[in-house]
């Protein structure tokens, strides 16, 4: 072998390995997904949610920083802010988007269609106009849907059980959100079966929680159902401290509500709910397209009671009913 083709080859060698370096990081970096996750409430009001996301995502494989890396936007419970936000998270070309609540996944829907997206929290996919169906989806939209029709009644039916007086109750609930007008609609036509008038009270601030809960000796309602949302969630402190100031018998359809002093609540498991939604993004990551992954529907509920904050209230709850939770705070 001449010396001119050794000295070649070395130089070859020489930059092969100089360049090594790059091209695995190169590799390393794009296996790397990026995610963009935009949420209707508060970064404050749902940092649980958030890493049961990321559980999903890691019981799927991916573990955050080594397989994906996630933007997050948040709209406060603005539906307003929804579009700019969205605008900025399709600038950053995420690989797929997760849309947390009935008006995101719907603005997503409309303006987004070569991104793949995961939706989590939709009372009503199909009735929202998000998917063309439950098994069959189509498009670049699925996900976790938090409703089926026939367990919203349940709230009202629970409310009436440890309340059997109540005959007006005051719904709480954000009116841009069409997921719960939806379940408005639903409270409507139990509350004829049983002889119960259903009063909504829209709410979109701090000012009109407390206009709302400051009208209700006018309106003579003497129970409420606040219904989850961005609003409602962001403000929950505000709306157990005020249902208590008012004497109100009050149930949500989540557990951070008895667990910072409301009465009960009756609904999902919010965290196994997004834990779905982060095995669900998973999938979409490793390939499968949207279309092809039917809407889960929930499959798990829990009833949680407060017993100091119905001591408080002047209630005895039932036996039927305490057999019936899942948990009992004392």
């Amino acid at each position: 072998m001449s010396t001119q083709f050794r000295r070649r080859e070395f130089i070859m060698l020489l930059s092969a390995a100089a360049a090594w370096p790059f091209a695995a990081h190169a590799q390393r970096d794009a296996k790397v997904s990026r995610i963009g996750f935009l949420g209707g409430g508060s970064a404050s009001a749902n940092p649980q949610l958030v890493t049961c996301l990321k559980d999903g995502l890691r019981q799927s494989g991916r573990v955050e920083g080594r397989d994906y890396v996630v933007e997050y936007r948040w709209a406060d419970g603005v539906t307003e802010r929804v579009p700019s936000l969205l605008a900025e998270l399709v600038n950053l070309r995420p690989d797929v988007l997760v849309a947390y609540s009935t008006p995101v996944a719907q603005a997503a829907r409309r303006a987004v269609t070569n991104i793949p997206i995961v939706f989590v929290a939709v009372s009503d996919p199909v009735a929202s106009g998000i998917v063309a169906s439950l098994a069959r989806p189509g498009g670049n939209v699925t996900g976790v849907s938090n409703h089926l029709p026939a367990t919203t009644p349940k709230l009202l039916e629970f409310l009436k059980e440890i309340h059997p007086t109540a005959t007006r109750v005051v719904v709480v609930h954000d009116p841009t959100n069409d997921g719960k007008l939806l379940e408005v609609k639903e409270l409507r036509a139990a509350g004829v079966t049983r002889g119960i008038a259903i009063d909504p009270i829209g709410v979109r601030s701090a000012e009109d929680i407390d206009r709302a809960f400051g009208g209700i000796p006018q309106s003579r309602s003497n129970a409420a159902i606040v219904l989850q949302d961005g609003v409602t969630l962001r403000h929950r402190e505000q709306i157990t401290k005020l249902a208590a100031k008012a004497n109100l018998p009050a149930i949500y359809q989540i557990r951070q509500y008895p667990e910072g002093g409301g009465l009960m609540s009756y609904g999902l498991n919010y965290c196994e709910h997004f834990r779905r939604a982060g095995s669900y993004v998973a999938k979409v990551l490793k390939g499968m397209k949207p279309s092809d992954l039917p809407v889960e529907l929930p499959m798990m509920f829990e009833l949680v009671l407060n017993l100091k904050t119905a001591k408080a209230l002047g209630i005895t709850i039932p036996e039927s009913i305490l057999l019936r939770a899942n948990e009992v705070i004392r």
